[in-house]
């Protein structure tokens, strides 16, 4: 008798964005002639900089010579990239990295995933709520969260974000292992500032507790005083890993690769209380588990750090924040309370009279065929919430602000 990994069964419902697809494909059967217009998932619009088609036209060109080919990557990820990685994000800020604290991979939503495997199932995780959902997910498939109960985990500390406290964390009331932390935030948008972050880092020291920094939109702050790495806070290196990705940054949501950080600093510890590196943990996992990104993505992903790639990028990350200033201003124009949209893609707006999220999905696509994402989906405190991307064209956004203001009811 073959047996199932049976916490994957314990898992509710759909995955949130599939429940949404699944949704939205069973309306436009029945309304065949709806022009949908798609702010849930946060997928990019906008090509690639040109600077990394080029750099990916050459790496092309590059496996067809016996002098250049490539085969398979290293598991770390290539010098060139990794190089690149350490003085722009961080030597620049005056961040010391090494080299073999780097490692290249297929995305965030992977890293963040998988890091969890690096940890006993005794290890207690907290989340800020609302939280994206792999996080929570992916300890949920490993056995670690214990029991499902009334919209909660009974093993996970969550840390309720809402309006009454700014979208803030507060520290765990509970001592806990591991703590995520997603800043710029997806799905609220909020950041910490330097000394907010510290207070973070301080805790995890005093705790021996490790901080899991999903810093996927880090190149979406425009505000001072917001930390672009969370190595820019005294003693972080000892207590924090790091994840970066270029999908958001140059578009590589579908040609995917990212990067996690993991000082050498960084230790956890076995049952008995002897030190373990988890640097050297993730390498001997990524050995086993990963072959590696490509040398044509990883060309292309060098390419974003040259002069034009620089350029390219910035100019997309400002079309995407234009994008989220015009929703932003829309929806307050009528009434609507919206939060985001300054250092970040998403524009958090509470639903109108206190609506629940999945009724206002339904509403929001029947009556102005526009798709976001219900905010009870990223947990329980995403309830009387949703979410909006600015990640589509400029004239889909303005159509969609046009909507909200003359076809929907409220």
């Amino acid at each position: 008798m073959i047996y199932v990994n049976e916490n994957h069964l314990k898992l509710p419902g759909n995955y949130l964005f599939a429940e949404i697809g699944k949704r939205v494909a069973a309306f436009k059967e029945q309304n065949p002639a709806a022009d949908i217009i798609r702010l849930g998932i946060g997928d990019v619009t906008r090509p690639l900089p040109m600077a990394c088609i080029d750099a990916m036209h050459k790496a092309v060109d590059d496996m067809s010579r016996v002098e250049t080919f490539k085969g398979y990557p290293e598991y770390e990820g290539y010098d060139f990239l990794i190089n690149k990685i350490i003085e722009f994000d961080y030597k620049k800020r005056g961040i010391t990295i090494g080299a073999d604290e780097v490692f290249v991979s297929d995305g965030a939503k992977s890293d963040t995933a998988n890091i969890q495997e690096l940890f006993g199932l005794s290890s207690r995780i907290a989340v800020t709520d609302p939280v994206y959902p792999v996080y929570v997910d992916s300890n949920v498939m490993a056995g670690r969260t214990g029991e499902y109960l009334d919209g909660k985990w009974s093993n996970v500390t969550y840390l309720p974000c809402t309006s009454d406290n700014g979208f803030i964390p507060e520290l765990p009331k509970e001592r806990v292992d591991i703590i995520y932390l997603c800043l710029p935030n997806n799905p609220t948008g909020t950041t910490l500032t330097r000394e907010q972050l510290k207070v973070w880092v301080e805790y995890a020291a005093k705790n021996k507790s490790v901080i899991l920094f999903d810093s996927a939109y880090e190149s979406f702050i425009t505000q001072e005083n917001v930390p672009h790495s969370i190595y820019e806070i005294e003693g972080a290196k000892e207590v924090a890993i790091e994840f970066r990705s270029f999908s958001k940054t140059a578009g590589f949501t579908g040609t995917r690769c990212a990067y996690v950080v993991i000082p050498k600093e960084l230790k956890a510890y076995t049952a008995s209380g002897e030190e373990v590196g988890l640097n050297r943990l993730w390498y001997r996992r990524q050995a086993t588990k990963f072959n590696g990104v490509s040398y044509i993505v990883q060309r292309g992903a060098e390419a974003v750090y040259s002069e034009e790639g620089q350029k390219q990028v910035k100019e997309t990350i400002s079309y995407y924040l234009n994008n989220a200033a015009i929703i932003k201003k829309g929806l307050e124009s009528i009434g609507i309370q919206v939060y985001g949209g300054v250092n970040a893609p998403y524009i958090w707006m509470k639903t109108p009279n206190g609506m629940d999220s999945w009724k206002f999905f339904d509403k929001l696509l029947s009556e102005a065929n526009i798709v976001g994402t219900p905010g009870v989906g990223f947990g329980p405190s995403g309830q009387g919430y949703f979410r909006l991307t600015a990640f589509g064209n400029i004239e889909n956004t303005k159509a969609a602000v046009d909507r909200f203001k003359t076809r929907l009811k409220v």
